[in-house]
């Protein structure tokens, strides 16, 4: 499985908690990059509810701070 802030943040609106299902058809109907439905179907089979994306990609509250740090520059480099 391999996330990047991009992929993760198609999750970021999804119903949590959710199961797999749940998640897979949330980036169904969203949209969501192939990588992202991919990563979804790796997840073990089971009825296990998912909290948020933290419990896919425990290194995401860290991977979305350099996402939003780097969009916070590219902003001032704008005008």
């Amino acid at each position: 499985m391999f996330w990047t802030p991009e992929l993760a943040y198609a999750l970021e609106d999804a119903p949590w908690p959710a199961t797999k299902e749940e998640l897979i058809d949330y980036a169904n109907r969203t949209g969501a990059h192939q990588q992202v439905i991919d990563n979804l179907a790796e997840l073990e089979d089971n009825d296990e509810l998912y909290e948020g994306m933290e419990d896919l990609w425990p290194e995401y509250e860290n991977a979305t701070d350099d996402l939003y740090f780097n969009n916070d520059e590219e902003e001032e480099n704008m005008y």
